[in-house]
């Protein structure tokens, strides 16, 4: 049998990333270096070093900024208490956060002036959940994993709603929703699904290929949520071994022992070049066969913060 690779599609930024990227840069042409941002902007370890080198200086907190320097906030999202500080250090702000993230936050201000508690599906820890949360602290409670249901405790089971992270396994989610309603059997749904768009495309298109390879290769970083839960569902959907990199030269060359087909896919933060980077050193392995699985195309963009729309940037 020849060897192969699968190569799940698609691929690349999603709109969100491809923003807050864009964010940034326009940031730099607009006031210079340096240009601080909030946490990273996206979690992937080559976009965060290659802004670096432009003169990006990335900072753990607010308060870590040179009052009346430029900040970004990162594509994950944050609280009004960081919007605040920005505001009393005399920041210049700008806010890259994801309009799929910002439609939780405004869900979250929702629910909590009706009054509801919002159980927030998602990783303890995660920024995207930090900001989320920040919303309305006294009204969201986390759910982090099935296990954590049965210790939940609320004023009024009778006044209970769900939202969750953009960046989840949609297939967890789904669960772990299914399982709060039999706690709650009055759940509130939100309007419409909270979790990412790219990131159920990338894990559509792996369920699709993972069955059909003996090893699957994700490009993404380990600290990217939807990267993760690609490996996780490479290994559901029938991968005999899955593996997250950031680069090609990471690859094991123990992992291609015995291996015929390998099913290759990447976090919806990472660029194209390490795709190909990794296409190609497959290729020199005896993989240069490449079959491409399309399972839904992209073509959504969104526009630039307001803040950089006021400055005339295009």
């Amino acid at each position: 049998m020849a060897k192969k690779v699968l190569l799940a599609a698609p691929r690349g930024y999603c709109a969100g990333v491809d923003r807050a990227i864009s964010t940034v840069e326009k940031s730099l042409e607009l006031y210079g270096a340096p240009v601080y941002v909030r946490k990273q902007i996206v979690h992937n370890k080559h976009v965060v070093q290659s802004l670096e080198a432009k003169g990006v200086i990335f900072v753990n907190e607010t308060d870590e900024v040179p009052e009346g320097s430029t900040v970004v906030f990162s594509a994950h999202g944050v609280s009004p208490a960081v919007h605040q500080i920005a505001k009393e250090r005399n920041l210049n702000s700008i806010d890259a956060t994801c309009p799929l993230v910002t439609k939780v936050h405004r869900e979250v201000i929702r629910y909590a002036k009706e009054d509801l508690t919002i159980l927030l599906v998602g990783h303890e820890g995660h920024e995207e959940v930090e900001g989320t949360a920040g919303e309305a602290p006294d009204k969201v409670i986390l759910v982090d994993g099935i296990d954590s249901i049965k210790d939940l405790v609320v004023p009024d089971e009778n006044k209970v709603s769900w939202l969750s992270q953009t960046t989840l396994s949609v297939d967890e989610t789904l669960l772990t929703v299914a399982a709060l309603r039999e706690r709650f059997p009055n759940l509130i749904d939100p309007p419409s699904d909270d979790i990412c768009y790219a990131t159920q495309n990338r894990q559509e298109a792996i369920k699709a290929i993972a069955p059909k390879t003996d090893l699957v290769i994700v490009v993404g970083s380990t600290n990217s949520s939807n990267s993760v839960r690609l490996v996780e569902v490479a290994k559901e959907y029938g991968a005999k071994k899955a593996f997250l990199v950031d680069y090609a030269h990471e690859v094991d060359f123990a992992w291609l022992d015995g291996v015929e087909t390998i099913g290759v896919t990447s976090g919806a933060s990472v660029p194209e070049e390490l795709v190909d980077g990794l296409l190609a050193w497959l290729a020199e392995q005896g993989f240069g066969d490449v079959e491409v699985v399309t399972t839904k195309e992209e073509h959504l963009t969104f526009a630039m913060p307001q803040e950089l729309k006021k400055k005339k940037i295009s």
